[in-house]
């Protein structure tokens, strides 16, 4: 029997392992196994109307490596395959996509809602950075449903939020904050770093927009510095694409091209790096020198429900908080052989950052107790190195507080 003319073949949906390794190749007429890396500013043309076609945006091509670059061009379609959005931006940093995210959405007299347990940068650009240009903001408890609720106003434009948190890895429901933004007429955007595209999906959850310090799990090896904005190609073009032509916050070809090669590894690192957090969380979790263990995977966690319903696995990360404050968490810093003390996450190496002195010192201390960071909170971002070898560093330096 042959095959009717007007049947036509489904595409081939693939995994996301494979996805990483695969989407979004653009080859030379070389026909290059590895992608190609494109360290050039500007573009020539054939004929001053193609030039003019260029800019009206009648030709696709390319015009000025601000704008759009081959090697950045494969990176951004190989995160939108990854994640499963129509569009994705690439920024210089994981800030620069945050900023874009929000600042391209909002204009004076417009009001942000956002979680209060987030990166002390982001907290930065929503608590004293727009209010600058006229645009309010109101920080609530994540976790509580109802503070979302309640912090709506008629210009509320956008929610922003982190999940799981950083650094007490707290798990805040995506899918119910997403309706109560909906409902309101606003947005959401989120910030997935820590549990990476890998085990959770906030676009399917829900959220309008995703963001990434592709510095993390992305690279995953400590070399460069970048981020990525992704949502619909609506959301995109409305918001992010024409601030980021004309600001230029823009992505190198080199760091693009070292990310695609940190996104060919990444689905093997993180269900690495997640394996040994689970053992070290395990192996800290009767220990009498800390007070306080929080591990997303863990079944006490306190939002472990939600973690279940929205996220595919645990977590790189665990915090634990030492007895003695900060004197105790500084001597088990500086006991430690193995783990580097490093205000990073997600790369190959171990490392461990006291939140209190670093990533969220600019808080007060009583906004740091709200947020549960107390002097002696330390967060580990776990490592490629074999568990054991890590659970004995933590186990050994812990004697010695």
């Amino acid at each position: 029997m042959s095959k009717s003319a007007t049947t036509v073949p489904a595409k081939k949906i693939y995994r996301p392992e494979t996805r990483l390794v695969q989407s979004g190749t653009l080859r030379t007429p070389f026909g290059e196994t590895s992608e190609a890396l494109f360290l050039t500013q500007g573009y020539v043309y054939d004929t001053a109307a193609q030039a003019e076609a260029r800019f009206k945006g009648d030709d696709p091509g390319y015009q000025y490596s601000r704008f759009a670059n081959p090697t950045v061009d494969m990176f951004e379609r190989r995160m939108a395959a990854f994640e499963g959005a129509e569009s994705a931006r690439a920024t210089a940093t994981g800030m620069a996509a945050v900023t874009l995210a929000l600042v391209g959405q909002v204009k004076a007299g417009d009001h942000v809602v956002a979680a209060k347990a987030m990166f002390g940068s982001c907290r930065y650009i929503v608590e004293d950075y727009l209010p600058r240009f006229g645009v309010s903001s109101t920080l609530v408890d994540g976790c509580d449903l109802n503070s979302w609720k309640n912090a709506v106003r008629p210009n509320t434009k956008t929610f922003f939020l982190e999940s799981p948190t950083n650094p007490a890895l707290e798990i805040i429901d995506i899918a119910e904050v997403a309706k109560i933004a909906h409902a309101a007429g606003a947005t959401l955007v989120v910030d997935n770093v820590f549990a990476t595209p890998l085990f959770q999906s906030p676009l399917a959850l829900g959220a309008d927009c995703v963001v990434y310090s592709a510095t993390k799990h992305i690279d995953g090896q400590g070399r460069c510095l970048g981020g990525v904005v992704l949502a619909s190609e609506k959301f995109i073009m409305d918001n992010v694409h024409m601030l980021l032509r004309q600001t230029g916050p823009s992505m190198s070809p080199f760091n693009a091209w070292v990310l695609l090669k940190g996104l060919e590894t990444l689905a093997v690192r993180v269900r690495r790096q997640t394996d040994s957090a689970a053992t070290l969380a395990v192996a800290l979790a009767e220990n009498a020198k800390i007070s306080r263990l929080i591990y997303p995977g863990s079944p006490d966690h306190p939002q472990a429900a939600i973690a279940q319903k929205q996220m595919r696995g645990g977590s790189t990360l665990v915090a634990f908080e030492i007895k003695g404050g900060k004197k105790s968490a500084f001597r088990f810093q500086d006991g430690l052989k193995l783990i580097r003390i490093s205000n990073n996450l997600g790369d190959a190496k171990s490392l461990i950052t006291h939140p209190a002195t670093t990533t969220h010192a600019r808080l007060k201390p009583e906004q740091r107790a709200e947020l549960g960071i107390s002097d002696g909170l330390v967060r580990v971002s776990v490592g490629l190195e074999h568990p054991d070898d890590i659970v004995e560093d933590v186990l050994a330096a812990l004697e010695g507080v």
